[in-house]
This record gives C-alpha cells, sequence and structure tokens, in this order.
C-alpha cells in the first residue's frame, strides 16, 4: 500500500511534467527573445514552483474529497425521486459552489467598471438554474443534444440585444466559472446521479453537467449587458513593482491572506453542506467523513498555492510578453506562439487532469486518457491562435465563435452521445485559472501593444478556449464510431477460419 508522502511525490510529479513545458516556453522566450524585467521573471519563477506543488496537492485533495462528496450528494439527491428536493437542493449547490469559484473572482477582478458582486452574483445564479437542467436532464434521460441546442438558440438570439463590449465578457464567463472547484463537485455529482440508473445511456448521462452549467453564466451576464446598460466595461490589472527578492517575497505573502481567505470561503460552504446533507440522507462512518476531511485540506493548500502562484506569477508576465511581441517587428510570431503554449497549457490545468482520469474510469478505458489529452491539446492551440490574431487584427469574436458553435451543434447528432457530453464538459474544464491568469493577460498586452479595444479584441480568449474541444473531441467520436462500424462490418474470410 502506498504511503501518503509516496502518493504526493506521485501527484507533484505529475503536475512538475504539466507544468514545466509551458515554463519552459515562457523561460526560452524571456532570454532569448523578448526581455522582461527582472523583476517579472522572478516572480514568474516563483509562482512556477507554487504551481507545481499547489496542482499536485489539489489534485490530491479532489480525489479523495471533492470527487466523493459531489457523487454521495448525487446518488443520495436522485435516490430520493423527490423533484423538488432534486430542485432545491441543485440550484443551492450551483450557486453556492459558483459564487465561491475562484476563477470568476479572477476574471471579476480584471473588469473595473462593472460591479464585481452584481457580475458574481449573477453567474452564481445561471449555474444554479442550468446546473437545475442538467440534473433534470439525468434524472428523465433527455438527450442532451437537444437542450444545447435549445439553450445556445436563446444565447444567439439574446445577443442581437446585447452591447458589443459585452459579448465577449459574456461567453468568458461561461468559461471562468467551470474551474478547478467547480468542475470536481459537478462532475462527480453527475457520475453519482447516474449510477444508480442501469439502462445503456447512463453512462453517458453522467457528463454533461458542466456542459449545461456553462451556459447559464453567458445568460446571466448577457441580461446585465440588456437589463443595467452599463456605460463602459474596461480590463483593469495591478501591476507590482519587483527590484530585489524582498520585493519578491513581500509581494507574494501579501497576496497569501487574501488567497487563504478566498479559498476558504469557496471551500467551507461546500464542506459544511456536505456533513449537514449526509447527517440528514444516511450517516458516513467516521473513517470515510476523516477521510474527506483529510481531502479537503489538501484541496484547500492546494488551491492556495495554485492560485497564488498563478495571479502573481504569471499575470503580468503574460501581459509584459505580450505587449513586447506585438511592438516588435516579428509581432505575428505571436499568433504560433501562441499555439505553442496553449497546446501546453491546458495540460497545466487542475480540472483537466480529473476529467481525463474520470473519463477513462467511467468509461473503463474505452477513452483512454493519451487521445482525450490529445484532443483538447490541439483545440485549446488553435483557440489560442485564434484569440492571438484576433487581439492583433481586431477581428470580431463572432466571426470565429458562431461558425464553430455551429459546427458543434452539428456534430452532436452525428457524434456518440457519450463523446458529445464529454467534449462539452471539455469545453468548460479547458478554461480553468491558466487561462484566466496567463493567457487573457497575454492577450490584452498584444492588444494594447498594437493599440487596439481589450474588451472586445483580448477578452473572449476564454470563449475561445472553451469552444473548440466541443469540436475535437466530437471529431474524435464520428472517427471512433466509423471504425467501430467498420471492425463491426468486417466479414472473417476463408483464410481466417481455423478447422478444429
Amino acid at each position: 500500500m502506498k504511503t501518503n508522502s509516496t502518493i504526493i511525490k506521485e501527484k507533484i510529479n505529475e503536475s512538475l511534467s504539466s507544468v514545466l513545458p509551458v515554463a519552459a516556453i515562457v523561460a526560452a522566450l524571456c532570454f532569448v527573445f523578448i526581455p522582461v524585467s527582472s523583476g517579472t521573471f522572478l516572480s514568474f519563477l516563483a509562482g512556477t514552483v507554487l504551481l507545481v506543488i499547489g496542482m499536485g496537492l489539489f489534485s490530491l485533495g479532489a480525489e479523495t474529497s471533492m470527487q466523493k462528496m459531489g457523487e454521495y450528494v448525487g446518488v443520495q439527491m436522485t435516490r430520493s425521486k423527490k423533484i423538488g428536493l432534486i430542485i432545491l437542493l441543485s440550484f443551492l449547490v450551483g450557486v453556492m459552489i459558483t459564487v465561491s469559484e475562484p476563477d470568476l473572482s479572477v476574471l471579476a477582478d480584471q473588469v473595473s467598471s462593472v460591479n464585481r458582486y452584481l457580475l458574481i452574483l449573477a453567474v452564481g445564479l445561471g449555474v444554479g438554474v442550468f446546473l437545475v437542467l442538467a440534473m433534470l436532464r439525468i434524472v428523465f434521460g433527455f438527450k442532451l443534444s437537444y437542450l444545447l441546442l435549445i439553450s445556445y438558440a436563446i444565447v444567439f438570439v439574446l445577443m442581437l440585444f446585447v452591447p458589443d463590449n459585452f459579448i465577449p465578457l459574456a461567453f468568458d464567463s461561461g468559461g471562468v466559472t467551470t474551474g478547478p472547484m467547480t468542475v470536481p463537485f459537478i462532475m462527480a455529482l453527475g457520475v453519482g446521479a447516474a449510477s444508480i440508473r442501469s439502462d445503456k445511456n447512463a453512462e453517458a448521462d453522467a457528463f454533461g453537467l458542466v456542459a449545461l452549467s456553462s451556459v447559464g453564466p453567458i445568460l446571466a451576464v448577457m441580461l446585465i449587458g440588456v437589463i443595467a446598460k452599463p456605460d463602459n466595461a474596461e480590463w483593469a490589472m495591478s501591476e507590482a513593482l519587483i527590484q530585489s527578492t524582498t520585493d519578491l517575497s513581500r509581494y507574494f505573502l501579501s497576496a497569501l491572506p487574501h488567497k487563504l481567505l478566498e479559498v476558504a470561503i469557496a471551500l467551507l460552504p461546500i464542506v459544511v453542506f456536505f456533513l449537514i446533507y449526509q447527517l440528514i440522507a444516511q450517516p458516513l462512518s467516521k473513517g470515510t467523513i476523516y477521510k474527506i476531511l483529510i481531502g479537503a485540506l489538501y484541496t484547500y493548500v492546494g488551491l492556495v498555492l495554485f492560485l497564488t502562484g498563478a495571479s502573481c506569477g504569471f499575470m503580468q508576465t503574460g501581459y509584459d510578453l505580450g505587449n513586447a511581441i506585438a511592438q516588435s517587428k516579428f509581432s505575428f510570431f505571436i499568433v504560433p506562439i501562441g499555439c505553442l503554449v496553449g497546446y501546453f497549457t491546458v495540460k497545466a490545468e487542475p480540472a483537466v487532469i480529473l476529467l481525463e482520469k474520470q473519463v477513462e474510469d467511467v468509461t473503463s478505458g474505452a477513452i483512454p486518457r493519451k487521445m482525450l489529452s490529445l484532443s483538447l491539446s490541439l483545440g485549446v492551440a488553435a483557440a489560442v491562435g485564434i484569440a492571438m490574431l484576433r487581439a492583433l487584427t481586431g477581428v470580431s469574436l463572432l466571426y470565429f465563435l458562431l461558425p464553430l458553435y455551429g459546427i458543434a451543434l452539428l456534430l452532436t447528432f452525428v457524434a456518440p452521445d457519450i463523446f458529445t457530453s464529454i467534449a462539452f464538459d471539455s469545453g468548460g474544464v479547458a478554461s480553468g485559472p491558466m487561462t484566466a491568469t496567463f493567457l487573457l493577460p497575454l492577450a490584452a498586452g498584444v492588444c494594447d501593444g498594437v493599440g487596439g479595444t481589450i474588451m472586445t479584441d483580448a477578452f473572449g480568449i476564454v470563449a475561445m478556449v472553451a469552444v473548440t474541444p466541443l469540436v475535437t473531441i466530437q471529431i474524435l467520436g464520428v472517427v471512433y464510431k466509423l471504425r467501430l462500424k467498420k471492425a463491426r462490418t468486417v466479414e472473417p474470410s476463408d483464410d481466417d477460419v481455423i478447422e478444429l
């Protein structure tokens, strides 16, 4: 049996292999092509160390705590067969877990002219409503593709009435909502709810909760734009002046209390809700509760370290790199650089690792982690490349977003159901804290460097990262379906017959 120290070491090694490629690319750019200040680079190195340790601890904690809590609540909630209870609990969980999502706070802090509490509350309500819809889909067996088609049709119609500078923000809100705190719990909720069913569609219906939950925030932020009609939405980022190692330590230590409180506010309500709910529904053994609480502690420490490293070490570096490249004579090199960074960045998202493992477990290895990882990486690489092109040229987000969503929705009628569910879940999972804290500032730096408008030309990168996996993974599903069909229709030849 593996000891805790051995397991932690394995998780940190996994996170190191995920973060190291991104760090190496950024370091190479800083040393060889684009010089940045020594303070910025030092903060990047310190942030990388925190990311590696934080992701390792978070992955361990999420597996032993968040997933267990989500599966338990999903099973007990669905087993009750009380529709009113399912609706109430799903809504409360959706709002509670989203309002406390650190990713959402990162995005809200970068939009200076929109009240952050209004933005966060609206997004939370949006997730709550659509999580109810997602849970009812599992209970009644509704087809996911029909619900997605209707939901996005409403989004595209409402988009006609939304101010232009709110459209990228709205789609980005849908992406950041499904972050490292939300995804493990919501995905496990779906697995738990589907586990009490024995029909052939139960496996596919275990996924899709993240997909539908991502639509609610888009509609909620669009409604803010339609009803409140703010004068403008502007981007904001505070700049740290680091000239020595003392400044560096002060910078990180000053951010640490905020992250400790932020993650505590995020995690504590979920743990308290679970403890109270299990007492009411079916009390668990003391040993099980103890393991879950230890896992929650790992999750807490890991997420604090990860978010501190990402926000303090990566945001300024991303902006400075993007700005410097955009102002150089090789500005268009940011497009292939963006593709390369995007390919490896998705591997550093904590929730992506959990999704890949859960998909492999639920499908009993029929969909291997490597295959899913490659599809995700290729999709995100294309997304970031397009986002950098937009930041340089100012091409409207809708020219890319509408065709991609159209293709993704059409593929839902061709791809196997489980691939559709996984694809739409992957879109939300891929757009996590690394996207909000590194790729968005990178695009903002490029946009600022060429004199563009950040809210319309740089925002939308999270949306692009969220939509491309919808296409790539469903295409993977179509290929898988065709190969399976071909294998089943191959007739054995006479040579293949073995006489006994």
